[in-house]
């Protein structure tokens, strides 16, 4: 069902505006270099494209120009009002719903303290947080008319550099300004440790100004490319019935929908443990060095 709702949705708002589609790409790369070749990777459309597609008013191309955005806002209220509906019915012997939430917390928490330690319970909200909201938008790609706001740089840099803040934070809080630059500077003890500063610390900074941006790029490179290669297989389905007058294809894409689930999960997971990490780097630091 999922794959015949893709490929219909695929074919009523793209099957006419593929080909010419491809001929504008082609003609805009030629002219411009290839960066038309570049904006215009392929995707399923969103329900907000449709919208401003077919109903092209001032409102549908604020929310189409802020899509990324709109997406990030709709994953954000759904967990906001999924987490209240929670709590609100919380009891002594928990129903469904307070029976996951507190299971889903306590993994969390479980992995979180298992590499910070009891200190890192008060780290679990955020990255707990981070995890779920990251996998959420993965997933909602997969939504026929949804869109994952995660494909999109703005939203992992903005992911990353939250992280990033929170994490020098941690550090300043932890050892202060001159134990901050201390550890910056490689914590050098001996005197030769202290003549490797001037080539540590600029390592060191370029180091850590480097996370958020590893960080960014993986999350977005995986789940843009999800999509990307959900959208190729779903329009060559579509194209290998181009002969036959019906608005369906082949859902070619349906066994790579559950490779995306499995990756969207992956790819969240992987952001929260390296935040975890991040987190570790700054807290742990005493007692490594003891």
């Amino acid at each position: 069902m999922t794959g015949f709702f893709t490929s219909l949705l695929l074919n009523v708002n793209s099957s006419e505006n593929v080909t010419h589609h491809a001929a504008d790409t082609l003609a805009n790369a030629a002219e411009h270099g290839g960066e038309a070749a570049a904006q215009h990777s392929p995707e399923f459309p969103n329900l907000v494209e449709i919208l401003n597609h077919y109903f092209h008013t001032g409102f549908t191309q604020f929310l189409f120009d802020y899509r990324i955005v709109v997406y990030s806002v709709v994953v954000a209220v759904f967990l906001s009002l999924l987490a209240y509906a929670a709590y609100r019915k919380r009891s002594l012997i928990p129903g469904p719903a307070q029976n996951l939430m507190e299971w889903i917390v306590d993994v969390l928490s479980n992995m979180v303290v298992s590499i910070l330690g009891e200190q890192g319970r008060r780290f679990v909200p955020f990255i707990g947080t981070l995890f779920i909201y990251i996998f959420c938008m993965n997933l909602l790609g997969l939504i026929p008319g949804m869109f994952s706001s995660t494909s999109k740089l703005n939203t992992t840099l903005a992911l990353a550099i939250c992280v990033f803040l929170y994490v020098q934070f941690t550090g300043l809080r932890n050892f202060g300004i001159l134990g901050y630059i201390h550890h910056l500077a490689g914590s050098p003890k001996s005197v030769v440790e202290w003549c490797l500063v001037p080539l540590n610390l600029p390592l060191h900074i370029i180091g850590e100004l480097a996370k958020p941006v590893s960080l960014s790029l993986r999350l977005f490179g995986n789940i843009s490319g999800e999509d990307m290669l959900l959208a190729i297989f779903a329009t060559l389905g579509v194209t290998i019935l181009s002969f036959i007058p019906v608005p369906v294809g082949l859902p070619l894409h349906l066994p790579f929908i559950f490779l995306a689930m499995l990756t969207s999960f992956v790819q969240a997971l992987v952001f929260s443990l390296l935040a975890t990490i991040y987190f570790s780097l700054m807290t742990h630091h005493e007692e490594e060095n003891h």
